[in-house]
């Protein structure tokens, strides 16, 4: 095997690929024609002397070459994204690109309002907002500066606690005025429920808290925080959204205070090595003292 003509390109095409599980499907992802993904899998084939993939009814699926492969081939587009990003601008300019992850109600409802005001003050700076339930690992540079309801351990990062985030449950007022208020959480079975669909460590941190919080008991199950959230507003039910949140709609009533509270930490962290420059630093500042202000208000 000659491993110095194999070009990234047939790495990344492979791991598309192996995402997508068609060559059509990595086609469309990639911006490519099909049959430029093909010829990129045969020479990556040709080259490292084996089989990527085994062609069924359903598309392709990957052979144990290739599931060994997909690691490093992540890790070389996760290098690939952040020199593209580190080299945008100069390490003491606010320029250039910085990826900021955060959960699904923190990315979409108060994470854009704190970065309105950090893009008018520096309007050479860029970001790259990805929004996901899932922890992303800063270690292997899947982002650059993370929003997180758990506290870091790993050494490498740097993290400040900006306050504190608490849930409770709440429902519009229609549908308490249709069905009433539940006394307590055992009455929670005489009423229409929104919950979760699959069971996170952190649900069932809280079922073990909140043992009458059960699946069964949901009249609609949804992974998303946004479809709990948006079903909340709409009079489908009583469901958990973030308390300081919920208070900014009039017409959303919290029950069982007294009985039912979960409070979440929240974390700006950020990779140690991203601190010598300008634009991580300022971004990573901005969040913590825009989250410190906003949360000591909730």
């Amino acid at each position: 095997m000659d491993d110095k003509n194999i070009h990234w390109d047939y790495y990344r095409t492979a791991l598309v690929v192996l995402e997508e599980g068609s060559l059509s499907g990595a086609a469309r992802a990639l911006g490519l024609t099909q049959p430029t993904v093909g010829r990129h899998i045969e020479a990556l084939e040709q080259a490292l002397g084996t089989s990527l993939f085994v062609r069924n009814q359903s598309g392709l699926s990957p052979t144990i070459a290739a599931l060994a492969m997909k690691p490093y081939a992540e890790s070389l587009r996760a290098t690939e994204s952040a020199l593209l990003r580190s080299v945008s601008s100069e390490a003491n300019e606010v320029r250039g690109t910085v990826r900021v992850t955060a959960s699904e109600v923190m990315g979409v409802e108060i994470l854009p309002g704190l970065l309105a005001g950090l893009r008018q003050t520096h309007p050479e700076l860029s970001i790259e907002l990805q929004i996901s339930n899932h922890t992303q690992d800063l270690l292997k540079r899947d982002a650059d500066i993370a929003v997180r309801m758990t506290e870091p351990l790993q050494d490498a990062l740097i993290a400040r606690r900006a306050g504190t985030i608490s849930l409770g449950y709440f429902a519009h007022t229609d549908y308490l005025s249709r069905h009433g208020i539940p006394v307590d959480l055992m009455a929670l079975k005489n009423h229409s429920v929104i919950g979760y669909d699959r069971e996170f460590p952190y649900i069932r941190a809280l079922q073990k808290r909140y043992p009458q919080v059960q699946r069964a008991d949901f009249s609609l199950r949804a992974d998303s925080d946004l479809v709990q959230f948006s079903a909340i507003r709409k009079g489908y039910g009583i469901g958990i959204c973030q308390v300081g949140l919920a208070q900014q709609h009039t017409h959303l009533q919290r029950v069982l205070a007294h009985e039912f509270q979960i409070d979440f930490p929240v974390w700006v962290v950020m990779h140690e090595d991203l601190r010598s420059s300008q634009r991580y630093r300022t971004t990573f500042d901005h969040l913590v003292k825009g989250l410190q202000a906003l949360l000591q208000k909730a």
